[in-house]
């Protein structure tokens, strides 16, 4: 399927989206739910998969969006189509803070493998399928980076990573330790491993976790400051654990005696 060349504009810094321009006859596949905007003369078409062409009728359409449920996703996607003669515009936006990035896949020698939810949306022809890393110890231990997602074609795709991104350039033969859940994107060329960090003090008390990402070169690697699950664990650790409104929220002087009374009155409590 001929791939559609889009032209588009990455706006923001803590929280972007991309505004795709469309041509007549031109369509950008997104993720459920990642629309923020659109001109009026685009129209859109909720398909199985990716929107590409299936084969096999009814069952290869369902294989397809069975791919997309192993990694996470939604069985659905939105093909977003300019049906007019003059240029359309669509935006994506970020789901968390962070950075959108551009991946040209026809400069990567057609395929990325990326994290399951770092995919965001693509010029119509991409093709979004299932990447398994084939070690058991990644399957066992590998948490966010055993099933990924793997986007062919010589289109353009974006995709999304937490806070800040880093792109390393992997030597033959050169090593890279990193967090599980920091790995955004890889070239196919790139081995990847999971490794023990090595001390059951360091496993049980550094708060790390137990296992390593161990990504070998050939190739680029892609990484992120802030995954999304080191976010939402703050988040979580944060947030009140009882119920009640304002009780427990309080003020920044909840710890303390006179502060958690404080917090209480300036909370709503009047008992």
């Amino acid at each position: 399927m001929a791939m559609d060349v889009v032209d588009y504009e990455i706006k923001g810094s803590e929280m972007q989206f991309v505004e795709v321009e469309l041509d007549p006859g031109e369509a950008a596949v997104g993720e459920a739910g990642s629309l923020m905007f659109m001109d009026a003369g685009i129209q859109m078409d909720t398909v199985f998969g990716d929107g590409g062409p299936q084969q096999g009728g009814f069952f290869g359409k369902l294989l397809g969006a069975g791919k997309r449920l192993v990694t996470g996703e939604s069985l659905f996607t939105t093909v977003y189509t300019n049906q007019v003669s003059a240029k359309q515009r669509v935006a994506f936006a970020a789901p968390y803070p962070g950075k959108i990035l551009p991946m040209d896949l026809r400069q990567l020698g057609g395929m990325l493998i990326c994290q399951k939810d770092a995919f965001l949306c693509a010029a119509r022809g991409v093709s979004l399928g299932i990447h398994f890393q084939q070690k058991l110890s990644v399957g066992f231990f590998g948490g966010e980076g055993f099933i990924m997602q793997k986007l062919e074609g010589d289109g353009l795709a974006f995709v999304h990573a937490g806070g800040t991104v880093v792109r390393r350039e992997l030597q033959a033969g050169q090593t890279l330790m990193v967090d599980t859940g920091c790995m955004v994107a890889m070239t196919p060329g790139v081995n990847f491993e999971i490794q023990y960090v090595g001390k059951i003090k360091t496993a049980l008390f550094g708060g790390e976790g137990l296992f390593f990402a161990k990504v070998t070169g050939p190739g680029t690697v892609w990484l992120q400051s802030l995954p999304f699950s080191r976010l939402a664990s703050r988040v979580f650790a944060a947030a009140p654990q009882t119920g009640g409104g304002g009780r427990g929220e309080g003020s920044v002087l909840g710890g303390f005696g006179a502060g958690g009374l404080l917090g209480g009155v300036l909370g709503g409590d009047d008992e």
